[in-house]
């Protein structure tokens, strides 16, 4: 990550973060328009990014705005929906070749965000409205995707864990929406939801690569000049402090080939909490890393897993323990998890489990240096979380972090959710384990 940003507002209240990186020989950008995560337009938000890709007003159709990229030595254009805490982030992406190793003048970069800044701001409309036929084939495909989570057991029984965990919170909505809520948006409908939503929201522009800070906010200025409110909306923070009362034990049943169990457990430390690096430091020594206490007890010794591992959701405060195993082995399965999980609170580590994992905690970090899309999401994770760290700070931190910040991280960490998807009743050898 660069030691420093450069921040501008454009006049209309856009925030510019450019990140001036000499060794890169792309020119990448990306717009990011921050909305609060609610099962109302959850679906709306969803919908929205790939209906504008679809066509603006100067490249109508799908083919003429690719043969315009071509044009652009085959820059890639992408748009996504991104969940992030209890935030829903629409993402446009424009990735190309620098006009230095080409042999083009600077106005490369303009045309560029041209391309970006005309599937943003100056959709195709007809009548007051999108093209219905649009929205009516990105609808039918994102409840296809919504549907096909079934397909991956995996991350069918992740999405389930954390829906069941989040039932009452803003996080439990899946980021694509609910299927019955596409039934009701009708194009001139999401038409007016875009008007309103970018007037109001929050907007990111990035862009990254070995520029003139004065030709960035040049181009910026004059390219994603479309009608904003300076002001913007002020959009909720995360919560993470939902209280415990007792575990949520859920079994399901399902034509699998090996059981998936889910456990989710809340941290109580969010992205800005001293304890933070203390809690990547408790995460990869559980189950981040191919050395961790979960990996080498469950599966290399016991041999008890197909997979077994955890990650964090830091915005939201929460880790997740996903694994594959066989129905029967269960209980044995989870004995060996709490064995661990006290361990972790005892401080029961050992000098190369924390000098293993600091180490590749710190490489993941550099590692982010070599892609300007890490980078972007790096530090968009850090808009969101309240916090922008430089891989200085942080690996400086993770670094400090010994056994006792661990056992202090440990403490906050409470057991929420348990989930199991299991094989239907006679579809297993021994069905005799439950919950």
């Amino acid at each position: 990550m660069p030691e420093e940003y450069l921040y501008h507002y454009l006049p209309n209240g856009i925030r510019l973060i450019f990140m001036p990186i000499k060794k890169f020989k792309t020119i990448s950008m990306g717009l990011f328009l921050h909305q609060e995560l609610t099962p109302e337009v959850a679906a709306a938000n969803a919908l929205l990014p790939a209906v504008l890709e679809q066509g603006s007003r100067l490249y109508p159709d799908y083919l003429t705005l690719q043969r315009e990229l071509e044009n652009l030595y085959g820059a890639e254009l992408d748009t996504d929906i991104i969940k992030s805490g209890e935030r829903h982030i629409l993402a446009f992406t424009l990735e190309m070749a620098h006009n230095r190793y080409l042999g083009e003048n600077d106005r490369l970069l303009r045309k560029g965000m041209s391309v970006l800044g005309s599937v943003v701001s100056d959709p195709l409309v007809i009548d007051g409205s999108f093209r219905e036929d649009y929205v009516a084939q990105e609808k039918t495909q994102l409840i296809k995707d919504i549907k096909a989570l079934l397909n991956d057991k995996a991350a069918y029984a992740l999405e389930r864990c954390l829906a069941l965990m989040c039932a009452e919170e803003r996080f439990g909505i899946n980021k694509l929406g609910r299927v019955e809520d596409y039934r009701s948006i009708g194009a001139d409908r999401l038409y007016s939801y875009y008007q309103d939503l970018f007037l109001h929201n929050p907007i990111d522009l990035y862009v990254i690569g070995d520029l003139e800070e004065e030709e960035v906010v040049s181009a910026a200025g004059d390219l994603f000049n479309f009608t904003h409110n300076v002001e913007g909306k002020a959009l909720p923070e995360t919560e993470i402090m939902q209280q415990v009362s007792e575990v949520k034990l859920s079994e399901e049943a399902m034509t699998v080939n090996q059981g998936k169990l889910v456990l989710g457990f809340r941290t109580y430390t969010g992205y800005q909490d001293e304890l933070y690096c203390s809690l990547l430091v408790y995460n990869g020594v559980l189950g981040g890393f191919p050395h961790s206490k979960l990996f080498m007890k469950v599966r290399e010794e016991a041999g008890l897993a197909y997979y077994i591992n955890t990650r964090l959701e830091r915005h939201k405060g929460l880790m997740v323990m996903t694994a594959g195993i066989n129905y029967a082995d269960y209980q044995k399965v989870r004995k060996i998890i709490d064995r661990q999980l006290e361990d972790m609170a005892s401080g029961k580590i050992s000098d190369v489990e924390l000098d293993n994992t600091r180490r590749g905690l710190i490489n993941q970090l550099r590692s982010q240096q070599d892609s300007p899309n890490q980078l972007i999401a790096v530090h968009l994770d850090g808009s969101v979380g309240g916090k922008t760290y430089t891989i200085e700070e942080l690996s400086a931190g993770i670094d400090a972090v010994g056994r006792e910040e661990v056992m202090a991280a440990a403490e906050r960490v409470k057991l929420d959710t348990v989930y199991l998807l299991r094989p239907r009743e006679g579809e297993m050898e021994n069905n005799g384990c439950s919950l």
